[in-house]
C-alpha cells in the first residue's frame, strides 16, 4: 500500500513538471514571435506643417574716426515663413506665408525701413496624373509700414502704406511638378485686384489706379514658377518668379515679381543669409528724373544671426 501510494505521488510530481515545461516553451516562444504590423492600423500624416524665423542684427559705431562715417549705425533684419502643406488621394493643398521686416538707423539718414513684406500664397491642385495638376491659386501681397522714397537732399515722398500696395491674385490654370522641389503654374485668365487703400496715394494715382480711386481689376495670363532645395543639411534655397500680363493695358510689359533666399547654418541656431528680391512693374512710376517712370527694383540683404526651424 505504501508503495502505490509513493508511485502515484511520483507519478503526479512528474505530470507536473511535464505541464510546467510545456508552459514555459509555450511562453518563450510567444515572446520571440515577430509581430506582423497590420496595415490597416497604420496612419499616414495628411498635413505636413512647420516653419523658419531668422533674426540678424548689426551695429557699428565711430568717435573721432578720421577715415570718416556715421558715428552710430543700427540694423535689424527678420523674416518669418510658415507652411502648411496637405495631400491626400488626388487633392493637394499648398499654403505658405511670408512675413519680412527690416529696419535701419544711421546718424546721418535718420530711420528708415530697407525691407517690408506680406506675402501669402494658396494652392489647391487635382491630380490629371502623377506630375500634372488642375490647379487654382491665390496670393495676396502687400506691406505692413509706410514707405517713403528720397531725393539727394534726403527728402522724403510718401511711396507705400499698408494695402497701398496691396495685389490680390486669383488664377485657374495647369500646375506641373516635374521633381519635388519644382512647382510650375501657368494660366491664361487671372483676376488680379491692385489696391491704393491709402488717399494721398489714390489721389494721384499711384500704382496703375485712376485718381481718387483705390482699386483696379486686371485680367491677364500669369505664371509662377517656386523652386525650394536643401543641398545639404547646412544649405538650402528658396526661391520664387512671378510673371503677369495685363491684356487691357500694355500686355508687352510683364511684371516680373522674383524673390531668392540662400541660407547656410553655422552650428545649430547661427546663419548666414542672403536675399535677393527683384520687382518690374509698368504701373510703378516712381523713379527715374523726375519720379515718373518705371524702373527694375532691386534689394539685396546680406546678413547673419540667429535661425531657427519651426
Amino acid at each position: 500500500m505504501k508503495k502505490t501510494g509513493l508511485a502515484t505521488l511520483l507519478l503526479a510530481l512528474s505530470l507536473s513538471l511535464a505541464a510546467q515545461d510545456q508552459s514555459v516553451k509555450a511562453l518563450q516562444a510567444e515572446a520571440n514571435r515577430s509581430i506582423k504590423k497590420d496595415d490597416a492600423d497604420t496612419s499616414k500624416k495628411n498635413w505636413k506643417t512647420g516653419g523658419l524665423f531668422s533674426f540678424n542684427i548689426g551695429q557699428g559705431s565711430l568717435n573721432n574716426w578720421a577715415a570718416g562715417g556715421d558715428e552710430f549705425s543700427l540694423t535689424i533684419n527678420t523674416f518669418l515663413n510658415l507652411h502648411a502643406f496637405y495631400k491626400k488621394d488626388k487633392h493637394s493643398w499648398d499654403n505658405s506665408l511670408d512675413l519680412n521686416f527690416g529696419y535701419i538707423k544711421t546718424t546721418s539718414l535718420g530711420t528708415r525701413k530697407n525691407d517690408d513684406r506680406i506675402d501669402l500664397l494658396s494652392k489647391y491642385g487635382y491630380a490629371l496624373n502623377s506630375k500634372l495638376n488642375l490647379a487654382g491659386l491665390f496670393n495676396f501681397r502687400s506691406q505692413f509700414f509706410k514707405g517713403y522714397t528720397y531725393d539727394n537732399a534726403s527728402n522724403k515722398t510718401l511711396s507705400s502704406n499698408i494695402l497701398a500696395p496691396a495685389y490680390v491674385l486669383l488664377s485657374a490654370g495647369l500646375d506641373y511638378k516635374p521633381t519635388k522641389n519644382l512647382s510650375i503654374f501657368v494660366s491664361p485668365i487671372t483676376n488680379r485686384w491692385v489696391i491704393v487703400n491709402d488717399d494721398t496715394l489714390s489721389a494721384k494715382g499711384a500704382y496703375g489706379v485712376r485718381p481718387g480711386t483705390k482699386s483696379i481689376n486686371e485680367i491677364g495670363a500669369y505664371a509662377s514658377i517656386g523652386y525650394i532645395k536643401d543641398f545639404n543639411k547646412f544649405v538650402s534655397y528658396k526661391g520664387r518668379l512671378d510673371l503677369f500680363s495685363n491684356y487691357k493695358k500694355n500686355p508687352q510689359n510683364v511684371d516680373v515679381y522674383m524673390t531668392n533666399t540662400l541660407s547656410a547654418k553655422i552650428g545649430k541656431i547661427f546663419t548666414f543669409s542672403w536675399s535677393v528680391d527683384m520687382i518690374y512693374d509698368d504701373d510703378v512710376r516712381l523713379f527715374g528724373k523726375n519720379q515718373t517712370s518705371p524702373g527694375l527694383q532691386l534689394k539685396s540683404i546680406i546678413g547673419a544671426g540667429i535661425q531657427v526651424r519651426l
